[in-house]
């Protein structure tokens, strides 16, 4: 994320008719908002990686008391990345900036408590409606923009509220982060459907999943069976009913729609290295 932020800063330059423009410190400023973009998702990546301990699951004494310190590391390290990439964002002395990170945070947090869970926080999807119509598209997308596609996106506009550009350009920079992360994120789903190695794993909220929960709810009836741990499920058969159904060409069609979405938001801008860098990213997933 990290990287794709330091092209995307490069891209799209500044805006030369402001007076107060320094373009020594504004590079600075946009690289230390990388950074900070980095640390926030790598600090939340490492939170994730706890593991809730249940009283009787682990009868060797060692063996809980290495789970229990690996979670205190795990705690104390996400800590200490998320504090620093505080104190980095508070350093830019920019209220709107600090504002706008926050609530990326915010929706970080906001994506964990999205549907169902099972006993360890695994994801679930939810219960369709009678009506499934966009079911899918509308809970992946909410699911997917807290998670991925709001802190990309809102360091994107972030970076274009450094360099002094107007609002309309900013919503853009978001548009072009947000429909970036999730053309990725597609392409994440679909990797285990379509690889050669069957035994990958795969999320019972990825894409194809969901979209054949649209077609056939009947699939709900062994994900069902992960509501007290997803280790319950049987993943061969939830992934054998999905590959005989419409999920993984639909997720291939959401992946082009985003990835085509962000591209038209890149070609608004000047030709440049980084441009061409991040046009032959989208292109490689558009080709996935």
């Amino acid at each position: 994320m990290g990287g794709t932020m330091v092209c995307w800063i490069m891209a799209v330059g500044h805006n030369e008719s402001c007076e107060d423009y320094l373009p020594r410190k504004l590079h600075l400023c946009q690289r230390a908002l990388a950074e900070v973009t980095e640390m926030i998702r790598t600090s939340h990546l490492v939170h994730k990686g706890l593991v809730n301990i249940q009283p009787g699951v682990y009868p060797e004494a060692a063996e809980m008391n290495d789970m229990t310190f690996g979670n205190k590391i795990a705690l104390l390290s996400g800590d200490y990345l998320l504090g620093n990439s505080c104190a980095e964002l508070a350093a830019l002395r920019n209220q709107d900036l600090v504002e706008l990170m926050s609530s990326a945070v915010r929706d970080l947090a906001e994506a964990e408590f999205i549907g169902r869970r099972d006993s360890q926080n695994n994801a679930l999807p939810s219960i369709p409606s009678e009506n499934r119509t966009n079911y899918a598209l509308n809970e992946w997308t909410t699911r997917n923009v807290l998670s991925a596609g709001a802190l990309l996106g809102k360091s994107c506009q972030g970076s274009l509220k450094l360099a002094m550009h107007d609002e309309e350009m900013q919503q853009q920079g978001y548009n072009f982060g947000k429909h970036l992360a999730l053309a990725w994120q597609a392409c994440l789903d679909l990797g285990p459907f379509i690889s050669k190695d069957q035994t990958m794993p795969f999320s019972l909220c990825s894409a194809p999943v969901m979209f054949h929960i649209e077609h056939d709810p009947s699939i709900l009836i062994e994900i069902n069976k992960g509501l007290d741990s997803v280790q319950n499920v049987d993943y061969a058969k939830v992934y054998d009913m999905v590959i005989t159904g419409p999920g993984i060409e639909l997720t291939k069609q959401l992946q082009k729609e985003h990835s085509q979405r962000a591209m038209e938001v890149l070609s608004a801008f000047q030709e440049s290295d980084a441009r061409t860098a991040l046009s032959n990213i989208i292109a490689a997933m558009r080709d996935f």
